[in-house]
């Protein structure tokens, strides 16, 4: 596990997650698996929510985090299917008692513009990165209001934020959809001590990244809009999730947070 730091020993709190319990979707590989390990390093039961079809992988990041002394489960959940996040919610509850945190990471995104958009494509965007979220903060509200409150995390995008002159205009639709969706949440749940924020990563190196830097260009497009001059990590992003889902942030609720280098700030 990792050790606490002089800073965090200054809280007086320990591991900063310490006795939560967390679901994230997208969980089996990426920047999902990314924040189930940093939230497990700091305290928490994670559950790695991924499709039946990433088992084999979703036990692989389970295995690490096990391995680095925190505690993990995956379980299978198609975000775009109501049932599946019942019986994973119901999963969750039946191991672990409680919800306080869920992370809905789960996205994807089909390079087409508008133009050449297949109807079945968007469809497929719109159920993935707008009905997933949707059904995962409709299912996890009881179970956190339940605990006495929680924190409802939404990964969008910097194309939830402006018009991205790389990226087309159906992903930029749906991560448009989660910022609102985030603060629609955010304003009507605070009653019950729930927060709701969404962070809005710039292009994060991952191994879906690199695919797409092998097309000649595509890497020196993405560094030039970045103000730091580097690309995200999977940590920068883990770390900001923690920060959300942790009692540090017990004030910061309906925050569109931007982790991009100052990528929206030019």
């Amino acid at each position: 596990m990792r050790k606490e730091t002089p800073a965090q020993a200054g809280l007086g709190s320990g591991l900063r997650l310490e006795g939560k319990t967390a679901l994230i979707t997208g969980g089996a590989q990426g920047l999902g698996a990314a924040i189930a390990a940093r939230f497990a390093e700091e305290g928490a039961l994670v559950f790695l929510g991924d499709l039946a079809a990433k088992a084999e992988a979703g036990a692989g990041a389970v295995t690490a985090i096990k391995a680095a002394g925190g505690r993990a489960f995956f379980t299978a959940l198609d975000v775009t299917c109501e049932q599946s996040w019942q019986e994973a919610l119901a999963a969750v509850v039946k191991e672990a008692g409680k919800l306080d945190v869920l992370v809905n990471n789960a996205g994807v995104s089909i390079r087409e513009n508008i133009e050449d958009m297949k109807v079945e494509n968007l469809d497929t965007m719109l159920a993935v990165n707008v009905k997933g979220p949707f059904l995962g903060c409709k299912h996890a509200i009881p179970l956190l209001r339940k605990a006495g409150g929680g924190s409802i995390i939404n990964i969008s995008s910097v194309c939830g934020l402006i018009g991205h002159r790389y990226t087309n205009e159906a992903y930029t639709t749906t991560k448009g959809a989660v910022t609102l969706l985030t603060k629609s949440v955010a304003v009507r749940l605070a009653k019950d001590n729930i927060r709701c924020n969404s962070i809005h990563p710039s292009t994060v190196d991952t191994a879906l990244v690199q695919e797409l830097f092998k097309t000649p260009g595509r890497r020196e497009e993405r560094l030039g809009e970045v103000p730091l001059g580097r690309l995200g990590s999977t940590l920068d992003v883990a770390n900001a999730a923690l920060f959300l889902a942790s009692d540090e942030a017990a004030f910061v609720n309906g925050v569109a947070f931007p982790v991009d280098g100052g990528t929206t700030a030019d």
